[in-house]
């Protein structure tokens, strides 16, 4: 008879909005997952004690968290939470053997190999070479980037804080939105534009510069609840001009960046595009502005035009390749 008793891991995909918690079992197997509100609580150990609470007792090997920031020495800050995250504090605390804090695109990218057909919508076939350079790029409260590479029978990642490069406008009205933003924050990087307060801030410019109105149906859904969304929504019911307008803008900046990175680091093994906006907006990304703008690279447009291009559907991938590498930690 097997009697032996399979080791019970923690994963978590911890953002500025929400944080995703998951204990599984070795082999992939799920046993609870809980989503909380990451404002409602001053620290991720906070979380972890609420989700570790409904199971007294449970021994784990390992925990990874793929945390919205940079990783520094086992320690991150959350960039758009008050979080001061340790892994020591944390394995202390739990009784955690070993705890891995990633940067959320990494874990991302780790996920993205658990994913199945229909997690992903392709925007472009391109030639994928096998075993090349990948890069994944994703908006939501904030903005995404990293790059993975083949190395020993899997694609390692690699984080990247090129959210925070400074955004070089490719047209006339781009360097208009530059200047307006630059006497806003000073220095204007991606993510001022390609996040969801990016979002509003692009509409904000198109009506401050333009003397353009929104609709009361789309004031009115701005003031009650999240205005990116508003936007995006009557962008994509075409119920609004303005925003309709400004969800141009976005996805023509969006395609810009990601090409950008895709020429970085040669992503012939793919594109990859993920994050909270671009599954709500897919019917934007897929009429031909985020292609075009990714493509348009002058003499290296030909090369983009090769590097498959794809959305990724489903919202726990974080959450999965944080599972993957809290099980390849005790390996």
């Amino acid at each position: 008879m097997n009697t032996s008793i399979k080791k019970i891991f923690l994963a978590g995909d911890i953002g500025g909005t929400k944080t995703l918690l998951r204990l599984f079992e070795a082999g992939g197997g799920v046993l609870a997952e809980r989503r909380y509100d990451s404002a409602s609580f001053a620290s991720l150990n906070q979380v972890v004690a609420a989700f570790l609470n409904d199971f007294p007792g449970t021994s784990l090997a390992a925990a990874c968290f793929g945390v919205a920031g940079p990783v520094q020495g086992g320690r991150a800050k959350i960039t758009n939470l008050p979080w001061q995250i340790d892994e020591a504090s944390i394995a202390a605390e739990f009784h955690i053997p070993q705890v891995r804090l990633i940067n959320d695109f990494q874990a991302v990218a780790y996920g993205i190999e658990a994913l199945d057909s229909q997690d992903l919508a392709t925007l472009q076939d391109g030639v994928p070479q096998e075993g090349g350079a990948r890069a994944v790029i994703g908006a939501g409260t904030g903005l995404g980037e990293c790059f993975m590479v083949w190395q020993g029978g899997y694609y390692a990642a690699f984080p990247s804080e090129g959210s925070h490069a400074d955004f070089a406008p490719t047209d006339a009205l781009q360097i208009e939105l530059l200047h307006y933003l630059a006497a806003r924050y000073g220095h204007v990087s991606y993510e001022r534009l390609l996040s969801g307060p990016g979002l509003v801030n692009i509409f904000e410019f198109l009506r401050d510069s333009q003397g353009r109105q929104a609709t009361a149906e789309l004031q009115s859904a701005m003031k009650a609840g999240d205005p990116a969304a508003a936007i995006s929504d009557c962008a994509m019911g075409g119920k609004d001009d303005l925003a309709v307008s400004a969800l141009d803008l976005f996805a023509r900046i969006y395609g810009a960046e990601a090409g950008n990175l895709a020429l970085k680091v040669l992503a012939r093994g793919g594109m990859y595009i993920a994050g909270g906006i671009a599954a709500q907006i897919m019917g934007k990304l897929k009429d031909g502005e985020f292609l075009r703008a990714f493509a348009d690279k002058g003499r290296f447009a030909g090369l983009l035009e090769e590097i498959p291009v794809h959305v990724v559907l489903n919202p726990k991938v974080g959450l999965m390749g944080a599972a993957r590498v809290a099980e390849r930690i005790v390996l």
